[in-house]
């Protein structure tokens, strides 16, 4: 299925059913998986077979959908988590501790920052945060001995920025860390971070993957690329025994498979991010149709910036899709074919006005969400960035009157209207 095109591994992707088996990804809806011997069951638990016998580990519909997304993004391995927040502390977790060191972007979603910041700080995890668009001198001189990673969002959220993946992934490379990319926003329709570089991919499926905000979860993509071995010293957790899976040492076990296979015998086994499998069953239905939905988002998206840039009650919008935007240039490069659906803009008026703004809108939704087929409005500053300081949100790129807008997928005239009734008010 690899070799199919994005377009038909977003249908048929992941899963390939056997003679008189279910055509539709089934619903495992089991907690345990019985066999028939103790030795079977003992097999599995030092990892000399592949099987299921424990869901909080694995299970078979949370594989078959972490396959079709590991295919669409040219990945060799993929596991589900129970959000993105747990993707993304996973994705670092996995391979960075106590007394170690991780560079990020600044313009990260807010709840990723303050993991990286705060909670992570509070493991003994230190971290740097860098501008987007840092020099390459300046960039190379945050590494320290103790880095093990670095981080970013392909389109930061939701000052959308866009990450140079070429810049941050050799800058990476030459220290001797993988790059990581939350690729939510995208999707591998759009953009696929690993063509660029990219190590790992992280992504919040509860968004553009799901399409439809009726399941909350996360995926983590390895590209196998990254050579664990060469950089042993860095990596020990890879490259050295495992004492609680019997001296396994997983690069030579797993080889391109050892990061993911680490993840679930050690994280999933002790932290328990699992999602369930209805919900990744909804996820799966999600994606057959994610190919047409981004198409749509990102058409509805330009027509409506095209429109808030002329409108004279906004007083600035951002979207790279918009030839005049700062990110043009970088997107023509990463996002060629389209970005997102999401839009940055200010209302004429500061704070109030753009609260009015979004009170007075019929079609679009305030909610604490981003990237569903309904189109929905937020106010960053005031929800999912409010635990930053003026500071912190200036580095974000989150001024006071930033609205974020989701466009969906209903008729663009009709999102229009309804956005322009508002202004007025």
């Amino acid at each position: 299925m690899t070799n199919f095109n994005t377009n038909t591994i977003c249908v048929q992707g992941g899963y390939e059913p056997k003679n008189g088996e279910s055509r539709v990804v089934p619903i495992v809806q089991s907690t345990t998986f019985k066999y028939e011997s103790s030795q079977q069951m003992g097999d599995l638990f030092d990892l000399k077979e592949a099987g299921y016998f424990y869901t909080r580990l694995a299970n078979p519909t949370n594989d078959a959908v972490a396959r079709k997304i590991c295919q669409l993004e040219g990945g060799v391995a993929a596991i589900l988590t129970s959000s993105g927040q747990a993707a993304n502390l996973f994705a670092i977790i996995n391979i960075a501790g106590a007394g170690d060191h991780v560079i990020s972007c600044s313009t990260i979603y807010g709840g990723t920052y303050n993991l990286i910041a705060n909670t992570l700080k509070n493991f003994g995890i230190e971290s740097t945060f860098v501008e987007p668009d840092i020099s390459v001198e300046e960039l190379e001189s945050k590494f320290q001995p103790n880095t093990k990673l670095v981080f970013g969002e392909t389109l930061s959220n939701p000052s959308l920025n866009v990450l140079d993946i070429e810049k941050f992934a050799n800058a990476a490379h030459k220290h001797g860390v993988p790059l990581i990319v939350d690729n939510t926003f995208p999707t591998p329709i759009f953009c696929k971070p690993f063509e660029w570089g990219a190590d790992i991919v992280t992504h919040s499926t509860t968004k553009y993957m799901n399409g439809s905000a009726n399941s909350v979860g996360g995926v983590v993509v390895d590209s196998g690329n990254f050579d664990w071995t060469k950089y042993s010293e860095k990596y020990p957790g890879l490259t050295t025994p495992d004492e609680t899976y019997h001296g396994v040492v997983y690069t030579e076990s797993f080889g391109k498979g050892a990061y993911i296979t680490k993840m679930t015998t050690n994280l999933m086994r002790d932290l328990g991010s699992i999602p369930s499998p209805q919900n990744s069953f909804y996820l799966g239905i999600g994606l057959e149709t994610l190919h047409l939905r981004m198409e749509r988002h990102f058409a509805n998206a330009l027509a409506i910036a095209r429109h808030l840039e002329k409108h004279p009650k906004v007083s600035w919008v951002s979207f790279s899709g918009l030839e005049n935007d700062s990110q043009y240039e970088l997107a023509q490069k990463y996002l060629p074919n389209g970005s997102c659906g999401v839009i940055s803009f200010g209302v004429e008026g500061g704070r109030e006005a753009a609260v009015k703004f979004m009170d007075s809108l019929k079609l679009a939704s305030i909610v604490t969400h981003v990237a569903d087929a309904r189109t929905c409005v937020l106010h960053p500053a005031s929800t999912t960035h409010r635990q930053m300081n003026d500071e912190e949100l200036a580095a974000a790129g989150v001024s006071p009157d930033l609205v974020r807008l989701s466009v969906g997928i209903e008729d663009v005239n009709d999102l229009i209207a309804d956005i322009d009734q508002a202004l007025e008010k």
